[in-house]
């Protein structure tokens, strides 16, 4: 076994999630691929002296679901692995990268009641758990990123292994200047989007839920959202690939959502509930290991030098309140062409931090 795993089942164990003796850690690991980490994981939990479970998911059973299954099978929200976050003290989600193409001949409204399901799940997951996700690099991330399964691998390990310490006080401070902000303005590429910030927080991501991390969110007054935005990357979401995203909102309420790809599944998301076409999330990347655009969200979001939103669930400890039973980032690169503005006053221009 490549000894990296092993350095970071140590980092997840100890650093992320800071598991305690007698703690119940329940461990996810989906996709084969990810047994190394898995492993790993578990025995540094054993060596912690916590009590791991084990449990094994796939997209390829979800498929299953959605090929064979009812309209309340596919809608149905699994009650062992709902009963695992009431159970667990820490969750980790091992998630090995899948053939986007999966679910390729899926009725796009299908797919969305699936997701409504794995919603509840997420938010059982943050509601009742310390937890840390990991987007555990294969052959089907390579590809999907366009490179060789090494060079993906050695940017995964890079970016999972910075020194912690030292950027997490860099970010904070950073967030402590945003802290003072109340309008947050933002110009690019097809972009003029003005939001209120007045009230919430800056949260900085540095290793705890998501490994690797590094971003700093908050989440926007739920009407004050003003302006259009276009995202240069695809969005991402049950393996589907939506290219040329504008989205445009009125005082908060999302008036047009477009896309040159999958428009109906787009479509179905926005229309999840009351919830889903607001914004639950703005962010800012800041890992700079991180170089190569994955279409995979996990690791695309903390790409130093671009901006996600996301759409639906806030997260309530940054002062959100919109509820929905999505939460879905999609990311713009503003490494060539994009502005940040606070209060007026240039914060952020072509990749780079300017606080």
């Amino acid at each position: 076994m490549d000894k990296r795993w092993i350095q970071l089942g140590q980092l997840l164990v100890n650093y992320s999630a800071g598991v305690r003796p007698g703690e119940r850690v329940m461990i996810a690991f989906v996709e084969l691929e990810t047994y190394p980490l898995m492993h790993a994981v578990y025995r540094a939990c054993i060596q912690a002296g916590a009590y791991p479970q084990v449990q094994f998911l796939s997209e390829e059973l979800n498929r299953l679901v959605l090929k064979h299954g009812t309209p309340e099978q596919i809608g149905w929200v699994p009650e062992i692995e709902a009963y695992g976050m009431e159970w667990a003290d820490v969750y980790f989600g091992l998630r090995g990268a899948h053939n986007l193409d999966v679910f390729w001949d899926i009725p796009a409204e299908k797919l969305s009641l699936l997701r409504k399901a794995m919603g509840q799940i997420s938010t059982l997951r943050w509601q009742k758990t310390r937890w840390c996700l990991v987007r555990v690099p294969n052959a089907a991330l390579a590809y999907q990123a366009g490179v060789d399964e090494e060079t993906i691998t050695d940017m995964f390990f890079d970016a999972c292994f910075l020194d912690w310490p030292a950027v997490s006080h860099e970010w904070r401070r950073w967030a402590d200047a945003l802290n003072k902000g109340r309008e947050v303005h933002v110009v690019g590429k097809g972009t003029d989007l003005r939001f209120s910030v007045a009230g919430r927080t800056w949260d900085v991501a540095d290793g705890h839920m998501n490994m690797p991390d590094g971003e700093i969110a908050t989440a926007p007054v739920e009407d004050s959202v003003d302006g259009y935005i276009y995202f240069d990357f695809p969005g991402v979401l049950a393996g589907r690939l939506m290219h040329d995203i504008t989205l445009r909102w009125e005082k908060g309420v999302l008036v047009e959502a477009r896309s040159s790809t999958n428009q109906d599944f787009l479509q179905a998301i926005v229309n999840t509930d009351a919830g889903a076409g607001r914004i639950g999330e703005f962010a800012i990347g800041t890992n700079p290991a991180v170089t190569h655009f994955c279409k995979d969200i996990l690791l695309d979001e903390k790409m130093g030098g671009t901006i996600h939103i996301a759409l639906g669930r806030a997260y309530p400890h940054v002062g959100g309140t919109n509820q929905s039973a999505i939460h879905w980032d999609i990311i713009k690169d503003m490494r060539q062409e994009g502005e940040i503005y606070l209060d007026g006053k240039l914060i952020f221009q072509n990749g780079k931090v300017l606080l």
